[in-house]
């Protein structure tokens, strides 16, 4: 499933992105849900919560089957 996310700012981390995608209730969970979970962030695997995604980034959850793209 694709979904796409529009920011209005110069970028949005991961971990935010994880939480407006509504993979993760709040940014604290963020930590423990990519130490549990492989992310895949422009074809490389990611597990940083700060890892600052700009518009065009594209992160892929297989264990959920979600991808979700920055614009």
């Amino acid at each position: 499933m694709k979904n796409e996310f529009a920011i209005t700012t110069e970028f949005i981390t991961l971990g935010q992105l994880l939480k407006l995608a509504d993979v993760i209730g709040n940014g604290g969970e963020a930590k423990t849900f990519l130490a549990t979970h492989e992310v895949i962030v422009n074809g490389e695997p990611d597990n940083r919560r700060g890892r600052k995604l700009r518009p065009g980034d594209r992160v892929e959850i297989p264990a959920l089957h979600k991808e979700l793209v920055v614009r």
